[in-house]
């Protein structure tokens, strides 16, 4: 039995399919930034069956950059996707330990290398344990290479340079996904050398507006979302603190619909530390 999951799966859906035969779990949790509290559960000691590790912060970010989390070239993501037994055919499932947090970068980085076949858990860990679905320590498991092929789309990152452009045109909308006190410069950036505010014309619309405790919202709640910022024909550019949260708004505007949609790799981790680059606070 195969399966076939394109953007969200419950836990319950999850839970009925664990046995399907291209099935691939990956955690692909990140430490938490800021104020946010650590997990509860977490890898390595709880994990759902079989899960495998996408390490997010290491082989699957670029290691010669100077920023965090950015995208690896096409070459090692295929090298690396294989070594985690991803087949071409492959039904992927992503998680975290946050609900969701890190999980939608990893499902965007999978659409950014032409991969489809993948779905974010809803609510993630802790609503698969607050469900009391089994959990077991993560093990050491021998995988077979996979034969997955990276087949990369052009536009789904984007650099600075491009968000230059973009920041005054009329049918784009640059959309943050940091909260309101990042956003408006009225807290302090967790990174050194940083400074705060945003970029000029971008709009804000924290991540957390979109969940309801670690779960998305209803989608015609998303599509309000978006629509009120974006209209309904608009290039979307999404940006954040350094790419992790902006693929939660990705993730929604190609869940609601929307066509023509680009992360910010850099996002303000870079934008913010290059002096040259214009910044607001209001």
């Amino acid at each position: 039995m195969s399966i076939t999951f394109k953007h969200i799966i419950t836990p319950e859906q999850l839970l009925a399919n664990l046995e399907a035969s291209n099935l691939i779990i990956l955690d692909a949790s990140i430490p938490p930034v800021g104020t946010t509290a650590a997990p509860v559960f977490q890898w390595p000691q709880q994990a759902i069956a079989n899960a495998r590790r996408f390490d997010l912060e290491g082989v699957f970010s670029d290691q010669h950059s100077a920023l965090s989390h950015t995208m690896v070239s096409a070459e090692e993501f295929t090298r690396q996707a294989r070594k985690l037994g991803i087949n071409q055919e492959s039904q992927v499932v992503v998680y975290d330990d946050l609900g969701v947090f890190s999980s939608a970068r990893a499902w965007w980085m999978f659409k950014a290398m032409g991969f489809d076949n993948v779905a974010v858990l809803d609510g993630g860990l802790p609503l698969w344990c607050k469900k009391q679905f089994p959990l077991i320590p993560a093990n050491e498991q021998e995988i077979a290479e996979g034969n997955f092929i990276a087949n990369p789309r052009d536009g789904y990152f984007c650099d600075y340079h491009k968000v230059s452009q973009v920041l005054s045109d009329p049918l784009v909308a640059v959309i943050d996904a940091r909260g309101a006190p990042r956003f408006y410069g009225r807290a302090a950036e967790p990174r050194a050398g940083v400074r705060s505010g945003h970029m000029p014309g971008a709009v804000s619309l924290p991540y957390s507006e979109l969940l309801n405790n670690g779960r998305f919202k209803p989608k015609d709640e998303l599509q309000q979302k978006l629509r009120a910022l974006a209209g309904e024909q608009k290039s979307l550019v999404m940006t954040c603190g350094s790419g992790i949260t902006a693929c939660i708004l990705a993730f929604v505007a190609d869940y609601c619909g929307y066509g023509d949609i680009s992360v910010y790799d850099g996002s303000w981790s870079e934008w913010g530390q290059k002096a040259e680059l214009p910044v607001s606070c209001d």
